[in-house]
């Protein structure tokens, strides 16, 4: 048998044996870029549109109803609606004023303003303030996606921030070139030339 057509069968049997690798590196990288564009969509964009808002839980205040490192989804909701027993987050009145999300333990309605006694389901005492709610909205919690917060945390880290700036850009730019140098396999050619026609 001739080394050239040898070689050419050595080629399309590695060929054969990498295809299923190629098959499978394919699909894991367009269900990395459907993930990514639904990451994008709900914790990017879609926010920002006022339907709902993402936040991760710090501390465990809330358990078990969620926990640190969970993200919580609010939804707005009118104030008059507010009533105990919902889950809302609002900036504290004292100290740094930041937001928390505790459940509504009373109501109070003081001159044509809304104010809210909360409580954290895990504490033993509710929050030492009567916290009053700006607005027209306030933002309760309406769903509760587990351990989602770490990923994000993740995310946010330096390494994997230059990590995903720089090297995913490169590397997408050296699978392009591969692609373009790639060498394509030649079809066999038969060892025994047809016979012209009669």
């Amino acid at each position: 048998m001739p080394a050239g057509i040898s070689s050419t069968r050595r080629s399309a049997a590695i060929a054969a044996l990498l295809r299923p690798l190629r098959t499978l590196a394919a699909f894991g990288a367009r269900l990395a870029l459907v993930l990514a564009a639904l990451a994008l969509i709900g914790f990017g964009l879609l926010p920002r549109t006022g339907w709902y808002r993402p936040v991760t839980v710090l501390s465990g205040s809330m358990r078990p109803a969620f926990s640190p490192g969970d993200v919580v989804l609010l939804r707005p909701e009118r104030i008059s609606e507010v009533r105990v027993g919902q889950a809302i987050s609002y900036r504290i009145p004292v100290g740094d004023h930041h937001v928390q999300t505790h459940r509504v333990i009373a109501v109070l309605h003081r001159g044509g303003h809304v104010a809210v006694r909360t409580k954290g389901d895990a504490n033993a005492a509710p929050d030492p303030w009567t916290a009053r709610l700006h607005g027209t909205t306030a933002w309760r919690v309406r769903a509760v996606v587990p351990k989602a917060g770490w990923v994000l945390f993740w995310f946010r880290t330096p390494l994997v921030h230059t990590l995903t700036v720089f090297l995913a850009p490169l590397l997408l730019v050296l699978l392009a070139l591969l692609r373009i140098w790639r060498p394509t396999v030649e079809p066999e050619k038969s060892d025994v030339a047809r016979a012209p026609a009669a």
